[in-house]
């Protein structure tokens, strides 16, 4: 499965290294309805071809067509859709929603390719960066991100974009609730892939847009199946997946590990972890147990959305006590 935003760029830089003139769209901000998050990138070169999307078909159409009359030279733009205040856009969005776009413009180079090739190696997972671009001059900076925030930090004269790979659920082993978080998390954009060995268990099982292997989760992981922006899940209560799961992600930067179970539970879970598998309480303090929010979940469906907000609260750099 490959991430939309990285397909944009590696077509995006594909054009420029040919030659071509490119605009990268970005979602700066959304109010109300909008069919794309922040962050969400289209991009598009001087012949009229296209990649991405910005709200699934009305935006794009009118950006195209702009862009096919000579509008949007100048290197840097931010555009409103929604409201007809802009001059730059004729779209009302059905939806009712308001998005503000950024476009940059990208005359083909060295320098344009280069920083489109350290874009690639973010989504790849091979580092985490910030794109901070000058909304007066359009220049363009990159700096390591070694925090979860939000993907988008906007000021008066510049934005900052968080550029890292596709979020990432690995569900160890599965279940119903396993089955019910990867429903969800297909549809908040994450990567899915659920790892479990038992054949029996995964007979008949189909989850449209989730990758799944037949292997243990804990394998997967050792070889490299975990970067920062992973979340993993262990949800079978079955202590020879969880519990060598939860041994092999704390090692790695998964930046959210948890593991379905009571308070009872998860203390005779902790105390293995500290007997058999060596774990010291630095370990043990990165796995939430019991896992997710406190939301009185009883059904899979009720657990899998505490598992799923917990994430996302994680992901966005917010406290327990700010909820």
């Amino acid at each position: 499965m490959q991430h939309l935003d990285l397909q944009v760029v590696r077509r995006a830089l594909e054009w420029s290294t040919a030659g071509q003139r490119i605009w990268l769209c970005t979602v700066l901000t959304t109010y109300g309805s909008a069919p794309r998050a922040p962050g969400s990138l289209l991009a598009v070169n001087d012949g009229g071809q296209w990649i991405g999307s910005l709200s699934g078909g009305c935006v794009e159409e009118d950006f195209l067509e702009r862009v096919a009359e000579g509008a949007f030279l100048d290197s840097i733009n931010v555009v409103r859709y929604g409201e007809g205040d802009d001059p730059r856009s004729r779209v009302s969005l059905p939806c009712g929603g308001i998005l503000d776009v950024l476009v940059e413009k990208f005359d083909a180079g060295c320098d344009v390719q280069a920083h489109l090739r350290e874009l690639e190696s973010a989504l790849l997972g091979q580092r985490r960066l910030i794109r901070e671009v000058d909304l007066t001059t359009g220049a363009r900076s990159l700096f390591a991100d070694r925090e979860q925030g939000a993907r988008i930090e906007r000021e008066i004269d510049r934005v900052r974009i968080r550029i890292g790979a596709a979020q990432r659920l690995l569900l160890a082993g599965y279940s119903s609730v396993a089955q019910a978080c990867a429903e969800f998390a297909v549809g908040l954009g994450f990567e899915v892939i659920l790892c479990d060995p038992r054949d029996e268990v995964l007979e008949g099982v189909v989850l449209n847009g989730v990758e799944i292997r037949r292997q243990l989760p804990s394998v997967f992981i050792a070889d490299g199946g975990c970067h920062r922006d992973t979340a993993v899940v262990a949800l079978t209560h079955d202590p020879r997946i969880d519990d060598l799961a939860m041994m092999e992600a704390v090692r790695t930067e998964a930046f959210y590990i948890g593991v379905m179970g009571s308070q009872q539970t998860s203390q005779k879970r902790f105390e293995r972890l500290r007997r058999i598998g060596g774990l010291g309480e630095g370990e043990l303090a990165r796995i939430h147990a019991p896992i997710g929010l406190n939301l009185g979940s009883k059904t899979p469906a009720e657990i899998a959305l505490a598992v799923l907000a917990d994430i996302l609260r994680i992901r966005s750099g917010i406290a327990r006590d700010q909820l």
